[in-house]
């Protein structure tokens, strides 16, 4: 009865128009990207239209003790917006204006449900760009980009996400609206709420409004392709490539399984014949970006790899499709796709593209690894069938170790997928209890009741709270 009563103040406070509540529909909801994971149904899905309408949903939500699961477009890819006790799923995807692009602060402002792709598209005009880049840059939303702090195939010379947020308006968890941050370039005032919510995946706030960075579109660029025959000769030119003090805008690894899958999936004539692929873009200033790819190639060819560059934009073009089409290339060779996040320090690259073999070998299954080489980021991704529950366990055994080796080598468990479901486990051996201990702090100030995406990178119980 209280759930009929709550979704009747939802109808009745955003318009039946905005409120779904069909078995079929709902079942779109209880899901994400994220493979090898519970799903869970909400009871109802609405789509706000400003941030008032995110307060009624929010202060509905209190009333009637619902969880609330912000959502943009889903693809996530650590479980971040299951719905796990049903509840509310908020999808922002009508809140999809661009307020402002103000060329003279370099700035954009824009609701949460904007796509990564339109801003850029929206901002070229100027002269400018919006850096981060996820793999999904056609598909998700800047909300949950935000949210997830993802970062992408320009990380390694341009950062993540939250390099760029300069200001939030969020919606709180008794319903206050809060602004934080703003335009200016310096702003040091208080704790850093901008870089609070940034990341923290919809536990702490929604997000209802976004002020991001944008900088001058680079004059010059010059994209490569490099390949190798040895993986380890392909990390150690990764490692070297920096210690030359050269930071590419990408700099990314496919290994043979990927590139393979990648040929047979998109046909854009890679060879097949390497043990792995280095693709390389410089730029910058028409000068730095020649002499920069000169050193590149040198280092490439003392590293026993080939190299070519791409000789228009067509061909740059088909390079970077290569590279976004590794993830749904995998995808199609298994049922149940895999892919994890495990960054480790640059110097750390080939350590951990030659242990991810010896842990494919050990536990018997199938690891395609891309990712992004120059920060340190990989992606191996495992190939499985959720059907066969032997080969299962292999797999989360396998998952484990790729965690132990990357924590052991200096690295984190994530680099830009976040925590949510999936890695909240793991959480202690990268920041220990006391660590743990201080997420949850955070999360009880500011959601003593834990509305806000529960179960999401720190489990909250009733206990606890006591």
């Amino acid at each position: 009865m209280a759930l009929e009563k709550a979704i009747e103040a939802l109808r009745r406070e955003l318009g039946p128009q905005n409120v779904i509540t069909t078995p079929e529909e709902l079942i779109c909801y209880s899901y994400d990207a994220t493979a090898d994971l519970p799903e869970g149904r909400p009871d109802v899905v609405v789509t706000p239209e400003n941030t008032e309408q995110v307060v009624k949903v929010v202060k509905i939500a209190r009333q009637f003790r619902l969880p609330v699961y912000p959502r943009g477009s889903g693809t996530n890819l650590s479980g971040g917006t299951v719905p796990l006790k049903g509840g509310i799923v908020l999808a922002t995807v009508k809140m999809n204006r661009i307020l402002e692009i103000d060329p003279a602060n370099l700035t954009a402002t824009v609701q949460p449900g904007v796509i990564i792709q339109e801003l850029n598209n929206a901002v070229a005009p100027y002269g400018l760009i919006y850096p981060p880049d996820p793999g999904t840059v056609a598909t998700a939303t800047m909300g949950g980009s935000v949210a997830e702090c993802s970062g992408g195939l320009r990380g390694l010379k341009y950062g993540v996400t939250r390099n760029y947020v300069m200001g939030l308006e969020v919606v709180l968890a008794n319903g206050e609206v809060l602004r934080c941050g703003g335009k200016t370039v310096k702003n040091v005032t208080g704790y850093d709420l901008v870089r609070l919510f940034t990341g923290s995946e919809g536990t702490l706030g929604i997000i209802t409004e976004i002020i991001v960075r944008l900088i001058p579109a680079p004059p010059a660029r010059e994209t490569m392709l490099a390949g190798f025959s040895c993986l380890a000769d392909a990390g150690n030119a990764v490692t070297q490539i920096i210690e030359h003090k050269i930071i590419p805008a990408t700099l990314e690894i496919m290994d043979r399984v990927t590139v393979e899958v990648v040929e047979s999936y998109a046909r854009i004539g890679l060879p097949t014949d390497v043990a792995a692929l280095l693709l390389i873009e410089v730029d910058g200033l028409p000068e730095v970006v020649k002499a920069e790819a000169e050193t590149v190639k040198k280092i490439v060819t003392q590293n026993n790899g080939w190299i070519k560059t791409a000789e228009n934009e067509a061909q740059r073009e088909n390079l970077l499709a290569a590279r976004r089409a590794a993830l749904p290339a995998l995808a199609r060779v298994k049922p149940t796709t895999i892919l994890e996040d495990a960054t480790v320090p640059r110097s750390k690259i080939t350590d951990m593209l030659l242990a991810l073999e010896e842990i494919a070998k050990k536990y018997n299954i199938l690891i395609g690894t891309f990712g992004h080489a120059g920060d340190g980021n990989l992606h191996p991704t495992i190939l499985a069938d959720a059907r066969d529950e032997e080969e299962m366990n292999r797999v989360r055994a396998a998952v484990e170790e790729i965690f132990r080796v990357a924590i052991s080598l200096g690295g984190t468990l994530t680099g830009e997928h976040g925590i949510g479901l999936a890695k909240k486990r793991f959480l202690p051996w990268e920041m220990g209890e006391t660590g743990v201990w201080v997420l949850k702090q955070i999360k009880k100030a500011l959601d003593p009741d834990n509305l806000l995406n529960p179960g999401k990178i720190v489990d909250l119980t009733q206990e606890e709270r006591n």
